[in-house]
């Protein structure tokens, strides 16, 4: 098997040939390797390299797990026993995870070889991977363009092939954003459906959701079929689905009724692709049958925007603290970035009146949302407000920012549409539907009801075989126009 045939199978089409004896785990991990070495001095997605790891997993590997063999890189963050356990961040770049966290055991029981980890910026706290650490990750569809953040790393390597699916998280859009930015496919999942600890909770509301970006929607919903299950300890419970995943992608959806809006809520102007993507989208749900309204979400933005930036910010004192004690380092703009800086100071100032009123406000929210979902099956968006912008454009290390500059600038005009669904829990996916007039990727954000993921692959399933992304690649690839095995 060369670079361009393994480019061309799905995670599922992988683990099948080595089921067959077609090929071996350590075949794939070389091919992995040797996609990784090409592509990345070009596009800066890792940071850092699990050859031990790898190595460790192919002498024990014992055929066990639905994703047996298969290549996979983790996220900067989180926890491989005796890799970095950085964040992205100068404060943090000594840190040597002690143990696998709970996701990673689910990642090792499901088969697959870990190989390194992805890039990301400084803590999550970007819609772009650009991070003083490691320099900024680039888009395989235009290198001067950025990858979205925060698994920027992970849609950068999975849009140029070097391999299927990678794992990715999810605390303002952070799944979403990458997917839609790399034209790949992105679903976050419902508030507590995957693991977040044991060494976090994920703060108030748990913003944060682990999952994976991959090209094929088979692929994520077979991911999410062996990461789902409750954590021990977790604050927070969904019921369990009612059958696998998997078998939702090839079930037609009944008749849905969807709801739509293009309007940026924040009210900064949105791309004409990006609008031009949604249109397109609903017109092929309406000749699936589906039923299909424009009706905007029935939030109040600058409320929401209020309660965000608590939300968002109310951990950075405690968090900045343990750094410091866990390192040895010191707070200041030769550790961190001045996004973090700004919301380090930030929370530092709310007041115990300011958090309750936030739960007040989100309280209020939270309930207008779910009413809403009471009449509609779907919510429909763009996924941002703009496809990828250039390296540079949104400077997380800008010297005149203030938290309110900063989210003015990463959500507001770039990632407004994301974040609400981090706050209400609710899982939504980007689906990669559209180019733009630059040959960039645009994706779609489709949002379900609490807890059904269900629908959403169903409906993903049906926008994958309608309207197929599989044959549309990067010039900055292994792909070699490959066709899509999937």
């Amino acid at each position: 098997m060369n670079l361009s045939e393994y480019a061309g199978y799905d995670g599922k089409g992988l683990v099948e040939l080595v089921r067959r004896g077609e090929v071996s785990p350590r075949e794939l991990a070389d091919l992995t390797a040797a996609a990784i070495d090409q592509l990345n001095p070009t596009l800066n997605f890792m940071a850092s390299y699990a050859r031990d790891d790898a190595e460790q997993t192919l002498q024990a590997a014992t055929g066990e797990g639905d994703f047996y063999g298969l290549p996979f890189l983790m996220k900067a963050g989180v926890a491989v026993k005796g890799q970095p356990g950085g964040m992205g961040s100068r404060i943090s770049k000594e840190l040597i995870a002690p143990a696998d966290e709970e996701l990673t055991r689910r990642f090792r029981r499901a088969g697959v070889t870990i190989m390194g980890h992805t890039t990301a910026p400084e803590f999550g706290n970007s819609p772009t991977t650009e991070s003083v650490l490691y320099g900024p990750t680039r888009n395989p569809w235009n290198p001067e363009r950025m990858t979205g953040g925060s698994s920027g790393g992970a849609a950068a390597a999975v849009a140029a092939g070097a391999l299927p699916i990678a794992l990715a998280s999810d605390g303002g859009g952070s799944i979403r954003t990458p997917a839609h930015c790399c034209g790949v496919f992105g679903m976050k999942p419902t508030r507590a459906r995957t693991p977040i600890g044991p060494h976090t909770q994920g703060g108030i509301y748990s913003l944060g959701v682990q999952h994976v970006v991959s090209r094929s929607v088979r692929d994520s919903a077979a991911m999410l079929d062996v990461l789902h299950g409750p954590e021990v300890g977790a604050l927070y419970y969904v019921s369990p689905p009612e059958r696998p995943y998997l078998q939702d992608v090839y079930t037609p959806p009944k008749q849905l009724k969807i709801a739509f809006s293009t309007c940026n809520p924040s009210g900064e102007a949105v791309h004409p692709d990006c609008v031009k993507g949604v249109l397109k989208a609903m017109t092929l749900c309406e000749q699936m049958g589906h039923s299909v309204e424009e009706k905007p979400l029935p939030y109040n933005w600058e409320a929401f925007t209020e309660a965000f930036m608590t939300l968002w910010t109310v951990h950075h004192p405690a968090a900045m603290a343990m750094m410091e004690k866990m390192t040895g380092n010191k707070v200041g703009p030769d550790m961190l970035e001045a996004c973090n800086l700004v919301c380090l100071e930030y929370g530092r100032k709310l007041t115990a009146e300011d958090i309750g009123r936030t739960m007040m406000l989100l309280n209020t929210i939270c309930r207008q949302v779910g009413t809403f979902f009471t009449e509609y099956d779907i919510y429909v968006t763009p996924t941002d407000a703009q496809p990828a912008v250039a390296i540079g454009e949104i400077d997380a290390n800008a010297s005149d920012l203030s938290t309110q500059k900063w989210l003015e600038r990463a959500i507001n005009r770039f990632a407004p549409f994301p974040p609400i669904f981090n706050v209400t829990g609710q899982p939504s996916m980007s689906v990669p539907l559209h180019q733009s007039v630059d040959n960039l990727p645009v994706g779609v954000q489709f949002a379900g009801r609490h807890g059904d993921e269900a629908t959403l692959y169903q409906l993903a399933g049906q926008l994958e075989m309608a309207m197929p992304w599989r044959d549309r690649v990067p010039d900055i690839s292994v792909f070699r126009d490959q066709p899509g095995k999937f």
